[in-house]
């Protein structure tokens, strides 16, 4: 009896060429665009698809999370930095936003850029101290900025205390805030993969696998990493900056520990170091979310057991094992 076996094959593109102005047939070029083209399509297709205006809020708050996740994904895989502080960015991008929305009467297309901008830096100052820590400790610091600020404005009854600030102006229409943060996610999650590529991205990839090489190269490690955190605390004040202007209002529920642990969950099922990846875990993740939400704070076990079952059967993540199936055939051949 004939005996055969399964043979997987690389389809070779990949190989020669990961940019694009180095293919020589149209055939190569549709090749590696078309899964680009499939997610810039569905995005802008996703606010047409949906059967009311509560699930086009949704995409809304999805795409705030993807900045979230990206934030995480590109301190935790290119510069070895665990951050666990993504509640504070939102809290800080969110508070500033309202603030100068409300008090300095600047509508919210002029707010939310300005926060973003004023935001990052507030919390690149507040985590610079901290940029010399690795790992758990890293990560542990940048918990407890969203813990502490939140009892401190509930304690001293800052911006508003428990009522938060009121009155917040919203986008013009709901197709202007889909789209916008939609564009947002667009822009950062094709802006990071640019950048990781460059110069700078370069010496951040050095930084998280040799950061004595770096030093002895003469350059600062804490000024890299700055850069780095900047980047990533931008991204999450956008968010919060939107997110204030989507509900209208801004509270210490901007500090809740959802804005933190969720871009994770996400990261992890569509794949860490993709940046693709952990925009798909947020397509995937807060939609179930938000229909399993009638159940309260059991969502948590939820996450927990989708979190268990991707570390121990895909733990790679959705987005890593799609590619390898892309650029990969298999095959029958005879023993």
């Amino acid at each position: 009896m004939e005996q055969r076996r399964k043979e997987r094959l690389d389809r070779g593109i990949k190989v020669r060429s990961d940019g694009l102005y180095a293919l020589m047939s149209w055939r190569e070029l549709s090749y590696l665009t078309l899964p680009r083209l499939v997610l810039i399509i569905g995005m802008l297709m996703l606010p047409f698809l949906m059967p009311n205006s509560y699930w086009q809020r949704v995409i809304s708050i999805v795409c705030l999370y993807a900045l979230l996740a990206l934030s995480f994904d590109f301190l935790a895989h290119f510069l070895g930095l665990v951050s666990l502080g993504g509640a504070f960015f939102i809290g800080v991008g969110g508070y500033l936003s309202a603030i100068m929305n409300t008090s300095l009467g600047l509508p919210p297309f002029m707010a939310i850029p300005l926060a973003t901008l004023l935001g990052a830096g507030i919390c690149t100052l507040f985590l610079l101290p901290c940029l010399p820590l690795r790992g758990v400790y890293f990560a542990i610091v940048t918990l407890m900025y969203p813990l502490a600020l939140a009892r401190v404005i509930e304690a001293m009854d800052l911006f508003g205390g428990t009522d938060g600030v009121l009155g917040v102006d919203s986008f013009p229409n709901p197709w202007v805030e889909q789209y916008f943060v939609i564009a947002m996610v667009f822009l950062f999650m094709f802006g990071t993969r640019r950048l990781v590529n460059t110069d700078l991205g370069l010496v951040l990839r050095a930084v998280k696998d040799n950061d004595q090489a770096v030093k002895a190269s003469g350059m600062s490690i804490t000024y890299y990493k700055a850069i780095a955190v900047f980047i990533a605390s931008a991204m999450g004040c956008l968010s919060g900056a939107c997110l204030v202007h989507i509900y209208m209002w801004a509270g210490i529920s901007l500090f809740a520990l959802d804005f933190s642990i969720l871009p994770i969950a996400a990261t992890v099922i569509g794949g860490g170091g993709t940046l693709v990846g952990p925009v798909l875990g947020c397509f995937i993740l807060v939609p179930i979310s938000e229909l399993l939400r009638e159940f309260g704070t059991l969502r948590i076990v939820f996450y927990s057991l989708v979190l268990m079952a991707f570390i121990v059967f895909r733990s790679e993540g959705i987005m890593v094992y799609g590619e390898r199936k892309y650029h990969q055939f298999e095959r029958w051949v005879k023993v």
